[in-house]
């Protein structure tokens, strides 16, 4: 389970603060995957971010009673001066994995040959994505975060091969996703949200947060 309770964040542009709760309290149930629909700038990744502890609120609680992934795209535990195996063998042991798992699962996946013994940094973009995914795989979540704002790997293959293992491991998990294409959200959530003025509005169905999506972004509401 995930609790926001009574939550606020928000941040300094250089103008004016930027809401992105406001005393927000809401629960994410297990097995309820949820689609949260938002603009750009209103802080999608942020929130996120607070979900699996990346970012902290400036005030409130988030709890979390479940294994929750970092989102799926973020790099942030790679380190970029080691090697892909490297970095397989030290996140394996963090989450009390087998390193010779670990490290088979991403050389199978990523399919880099000789560069998995390379620094990381030295990959490309696209490869940096493809790495990044794998590890996540790699590992198991009850959560999966999922920040529509993430590289994408322009691989067919790898992208064939990671594809069919996210959906058998999201048959067993929940996801949270958000984006602002309501298209990307109908593949995963059963539950949606809206995120918008320092608020979080939950709807029954995607068609009834598509609608007052809209109708805010027309400037109705």
């Amino acid at each position: 389970m995930i609790e926001f309770q009574n939550v606020s964040k928000s941040f300094w542009t250089g103008q004016t603060r930027k809401v992105i709760l406001d005393k927000s309290s809401f629960v994410i149930e297990p097995g309820q995957s949820l689609g949260i629909l938002a603009e750009n700038g209103t802080g999608k990744t942020t929130l996120i971010n607070m979900m699996c502890g990346i970012e902290k609120p400036d005030e409130g609680k988030v709890i979390r009673r479940s294994r929750i992934s970092f989102p799926l795209g973020f790099s942030g535990g790679i380190a970029p001066k080691q090697s892909a195996q490297e970095n397989c063998r030290y996140i394996a042991r963090l989450y009390a994995l087998d390193p010779d798992y670990v490290e088979s699962f991403c050389r199978y996946i990523c399919d880099f040959d000789a560069y998995f013994e390379m620094p990381v940094s030295t990959y490309s973009r696209g490869m940096r994505a493809r790495f990044s995914l794998a590890i996540l795989l790699s590992l198991d979540f009850d959560y999966y975060l999922i920040d529509e704002g993430m590289p994408n790997s322009t691989d067919a293959a790898f992208n064939a091969r990671a594809g069919e293992i996210l959906m058998q491991k999201l048959q067993n998990a929940t996801v949270v996703i958000v984006s602002h294409n309501e298209r990307i959200l109908e593949k995963f959530a059963h539950k949606a949200a809206v995120l918008g003025d320092g608020r979080l509005q939950f709807f029954d169905s995607l068609a009834d947060a598509k609608e007052i999506y809209d109708y805010s972004n027309a400037g109705y509401f």
